[in-house]
């Protein structure tokens, strides 16, 4: 039997923490709790529970504790994380652990939405949820219906592609755009969640609008076509169309102005410019994505060889 292990991070969760990991304990081998500088008693109820505990002395944030809990990983074959205010429920952990174990993903993600089943979600979140989708959708090239979600399970081979350069609440989109960007097999399983118990520490229109503006810088070296050239497109195009309206005007005898004329000139320069600097940037992460994946093969193939 392949060996689970839980990942809980957790931030003054005294109050959920030990039913959490109770429960996740009859699923898993073991329950790693990262302690992120917690003032109450969270760490030594986790104990008690049955936990592992590892204690950050300070609040540094869930990528961090993300991260120390899985350089904790050692020698287990399927690893989930999960939040552990209580909102996941540790009886779905089995429906995202099988698709590992059929070999069917690399890595599973537990949506509230796979099945279109938004109307349970607060409006203010679906609307906030919705418009960073689209977004790390775009930035990753995924189809995900619930890129926020910190229910996954990621098979043990796949851990060393994760960098954890977020230590906030932004590294569920890092996370995805890791692993998208290494090509692996991501897969959408129904999960539940209640939202009578969110104890997040962080307000959710502030996480939504830090996420967003992360995922928007990210686009620059990611997505550089949607960051430069698109907008680039429109503003030669607009500018373009300025031009054609200047010429038809003055064509009727009309009169060329200073300021519109100059605004003319500046969108279809800058334009043109984003939109080369775009394409050039594209050209360049394409060939620096191809020689990871070629160097990534001949590992993968050297290591198939030494097996």
């Amino acid at each position: 039997m392949p060996k689970i292990a839980v990942i809980l991070p957790a931030y003054n969760e005294e109050v959920a923490i030990g039913s959490v990991v109770l429960r996740s304990r009859k699923y898993a081998d073991r329950v790693i709790v990262v302690d992120d500088g917690s003032s109450d008693r969270t760490a030594e109820v986790a104990e008690l529970a049955g936990a592992k505990v590892i204690r950050h002395p300070v609040n540094r944030g869930k990528g961090a504790a993300l991260k120390t809990g899985f350089e904790a990983i050692n020698g287990d074959d399927i690893i989930l994380t999960m939040d552990a205010d209580g909102q996941h429920d540790p009886a779905d952990i089995p429906k995202l652990v099988e698709p590992i174990l059929r070999g069917e993903a690399d890595m599973v993600n537990g949506s509230r939405y796979v099945n279109g089943n938004r109307k349970k979600t607060p409006l203010y979140r679906r609307m906030g949820q919705k418009a960073l989708d689209i977004a790390i959708n775009l930035e990753s090239g995924l189809k995900m219906t619930d890129t926020q979600s910190g229910f996954r399970a990621f098979n043990s081979d796949t851990l060393g592609i994760f960098k954890f350069r977020q230590s906030g609440m932004a590294i569920e989109s890092e996370m995805l755009c890791d692993a998208a960007q290494a090509e692996l097999r991501i897969k959408e399983v129904e999960i539940g969640v209640r939202y009578d118990v969110d104890c997040s520490t962080e307000h959710p229109v502030a996480h939504g609008m830090r996420v967003l503006l992360k995922i928007l810088h990210d686009m620059e070296l990611r997505r550089p076509l949607y960051y430069f050239t698109v907008p680039g497109i429109i503003m030669a195009g607009i500018g373009f169309a300025m031009g054609m309206e200047f010429l038809r005007a003055f064509n009727n005898g009309g009169r060329l102005y200073y300021g519109p004329t100059m605004l003319m000139i500046l969108l279809m320069l800058l334009g043109s410019f984003m939109a080369l600097t775009g394409i050039i940037l594209h050209s360049i992460s394409k060939s620096i994505a191809d020689f990871k994946r070629e160097i990534a093969n001949l590992r993968r193939a050297k290591a198939e060889k030494d097996n």
